[in-house]
């Protein structure tokens, strides 16, 4: 099965939009279920971490003060993920920075992504919360580290995205669930996804 680049930023904010900048990426390579690769770097973008997101991560501005620039540490991950498909939990958020701190060193950032809350939503709509600590309980996956760290994280979402292809698998019988299928079963109705799978075998 070919390769997913499964991402995390911890950041200053929400969104790039309100001048909120990137102070952690983590970025794990996933090959056949497995593990083959790993990035992670804090980064300096040249801005402050806001108290509550030093509460909540336990990046310092200290420690990014002494991190490598967000410029240079944006390349090497660039450099990391190539055009390899790219998923994350609440994709929408990580896609978003990826973006906009590519963007920064005149990158594009092409890579097609797969939002694991999205998927979880329709795979599982029994969980009482689609959070991504809450469903690595409910599946038992290991703990990985401290949550809003980004290796930890990205780490967690890799095993929840190993998982989903499993249960794909096994509940629809196929062979793999590529990359392509995760697109197109995130952006489809519950109800729809025995559908979905049909036309997708059927191309």
């Amino acid at each position: 099965m070919p390769r997913t680049a499964v991402i995390d930023f911890e950041t200053t904010g929400l969104s790039p939009l309100n001048g909120d900048r990137a102070t952690e990426v983590a970025i794990v390579l996933v090959e056949g279920g497995e593990v083959v690769d790993r990035f992670q770097s804090l980064m300096n973008a040249g801005v402050r971490i806001p108290p509550f997101i030093e509460s909540l991560t336990g990046i310092s501005n200290a420690m990014v003060a002494a991190a490598p620039p967000a410029e240079r540490v944006m390349a090497d991950a660039a450099r990391f993920v190539g055009d390899t498909p790219m998923a994350a939990h609440n994709a929408s958020f990580d896609r978003r920075f990826w973006a906009a701190e590519l963007g920064r060193i005149g990158q594009a950032a092409p890579q097609p992504f797969v939002c694991t809350l999205l998927l979880a939503r329709r795979l599982y709509p029994e969980a009482r919360s689609h959070k991504l600590g809450a469903l690595a309980a409910l599946h038992g996956l290991a703990c990985t580290g401290r949550a809003h760290r980004a290796l930890a994280d990205a780490e967690m979402a890799a095993a929840l995205l190993g998982r989903m292809r499993r249960d794909l698998q096994s509940r629809y019988g196929l062979p793999q669930a590529h990359h392509g299928l995760l697109e197109q079963l995130q952006r489809a109705q519950r109800q729809a996804l025995p559908k979905v799978i049909a036309r997708y075998l059927a191309q």
